[in-house]
């Protein structure tokens, strides 16, 4: 086995490369996203000995709190540190690591601005999760993403020319990622910033039929949405099922029904019958 002391790749590309608190952050933000699903899954099953929830005066305090109030500190003591050291960096991007981790496990909470943390909108929070630990993954592995392999290009030899080939890069990238992303394709969109012919591929293929993009272009366009909607059931369908037995496998099973969406649901009815 390669140790750090022979030249190793965690040594030559983590450490070497300036990425240990990179690598500190992403270890954190496992390892808190892994205890509080442990914790909301204890409390969920009502084990005993397992502390609730926090409810000071009957007030239930959210995990994201905590995790805003971490990030806050190592961010601001990050700003406050005068030079700091690769220790002290890595040791506030571990706090705030665990700060990410409580905050994103709770993005469906910010979006929707209720608590919908059990029910199938809630799965957009383990998406977060996965989608913030795939990128600090590809980083950490050695992959830029295309601005900025671009701009170490241009630093060697910077000419006008490379200028302006940085710059339509950019902007091209930029432009198939907006596309992949209206077309519903996140996954897509966001792993082809590294890998440009991704954001090509995602651009110039159909869109989910309920995306933004069909939505939009799609409407006066039947034979292309119903495509569009057979090749999402043939090959999107099974990839999303598998990915919602992995999440549900890591962080627990979102099946309770959406009480705001069923109060929202009968109001209606009530008003059409008033």
């Amino acid at each position: 086995m390669v140790t750090l002391a022979q030249g190793g790749w965690f040594h030559r590309e983590v450490v070497g490369a300036g990425l240990l608190p990179l690598f500190v952050f992403l270890c954190s933000f496992i390892a808190g996203f892994a205890f509080i699903r442990l914790s909301v899954r204890m409390i969920r099953a009502e084990v005993r000995w397992w502390p609730g929830n926090v409810r000071p005066g009957g007030l239930h305090i959210h995990h994201v709190v905590f995790g805003v109030v971490f990030m806050l500190v190592s961010g601001a003591s990050l700003i406050v540190v005068s030079d700091p050291s690769v220790t002290v960096k890595s040791v506030l991007a571990g706090v705030f690591g665990v700060g990410a981790a409580l905050v994103l496990d709770e993005f469906a909470l910010i979006l929707h601005l209720r608590d919908v943390y059990w029910t199938e909108a809630g799965r957009t929070s383990v998406d977060a999760v996965f989608v913030a630990i795939a990128l600090c993954g590809l980083v950490l592995l050695g992959f830029r993403p295309v601005a900025v392999i671009d701009w170490s290009g241009y630093q060697s030899d910077p000419t006008p020319g490379n200028a302006l080939l940085l710059v339509g890069v950019v902007l091209l990238a930029l432009v198939l990622a907006v596309i992949t992303l209206l077309k519903g394709k996140v996954w897509t969109g966001l792993l082809g910033l590294f890998f440009l012919p991704l954001l090509v591929i995602g651009a110039i293929r159909l869109s989910r039929p309920d995306a933004p993009w069909a939505r939009w272009r799609y409407r006066d366009k039947p034979k292309r949405l119903a495509r569009a909607a057979r090749r999402d059931q043939r090959w999107r369908h099974p990839v999303i099922t598998a990915k919602i037995k992995f999440q549900e496998f890591m962080s627990g099973r979102h099946d309770l029904p959406d009480l705001w969406h069923e109060l929202q649901h009968r109001a209606t009815h009530r008003d059409d019958r008033d």
